[in-house]
């Protein structure tokens, strides 16, 4: 009798366990629309698998996952903001961005260690950035261009960027040259594991 009340008692734990982990992953699941998805090599979640039916833009850009992290706008905003001004390449002017680093929405998405990350626009452009490379040239993702909310259909809502005047490897190259790895329209991260050594 014992060891049966044991059992009961430890299935109900486990219950309760289970139950806790998916009211948290609930609590942490955006109340708005989903701006960005990141998946992949991450250890944290707030959203299942890939929905065929519902998650069209996904399916034509050939994604599969299994579970994601999705930030909407509020919970981008919540993470600490970083201003830059580069001149941007589309009319040769400096202009306002702010949006938190690249680096801390992949680490509040748990994402691993000297992990790249695969950026991908609603335009289907991708490009591959190393983490490393990522703090080191300092990319935001962007929500703000000159204190407004980017709109969809210009470069936003999101938008990885980064300031090349500070870095002279970057400014040395043409100006149509130094966005080459910075996505706008951007709404999905794929954290790919580091390479096995």
């Amino acid at each position: 009798m014992q060891k049966r009340h044991f059992l009961s008692a430890a299935a109900l734990g486990g219950l309760t366990l289970s139950h806790s982990a998916q009211a948290e992953a609930l609590a942490k699941r955006p109340v708005g629309p989903g701006l960005l998805t990141v998946t992949g090599a991450i250890s944290r979640s707030n959203r299942g698998a890939l929905n065929p039916a519902l998650d069209q833009m996904m399916v034509k850009q050939k994604l599969s996952f299994d579970r994601a992290y999705v930030f909407d706008f509020a919970a981008l905003l919540a993470l600490p903001a970083i201003n830059l001004r580069p001149t941007l390449e589309y009319d040769a002017k400096p202009h306002g961005l702010r949006g938190p680093l690249l680096a801390d929405v992949a680490k509040a998405a748990g994402a691993a260690e000297h992990a790249k990350l695969l950026l991908r626009a609603v335009d289907g452009y991708a490009v591959v950035l190393t983490l490393a490379d990522a703090r080191k040239y300092r990319y935001i993702v962007a929500t703000h261009l000159d204190d407004a909310p980017m709109p969809l259909g210009g470069l936003g809502p999101l938008w990885a960027v980064y300031e090349p005047e500070h870095y002279p490897d970057m400014a040395a190259k043409p100006l149509t040259e130094r966005f080459a790895l910075c996505p706008w329209g951007l709404y999905h991260v794929e954290v790919q594991p580091p390479a096995a050594a």
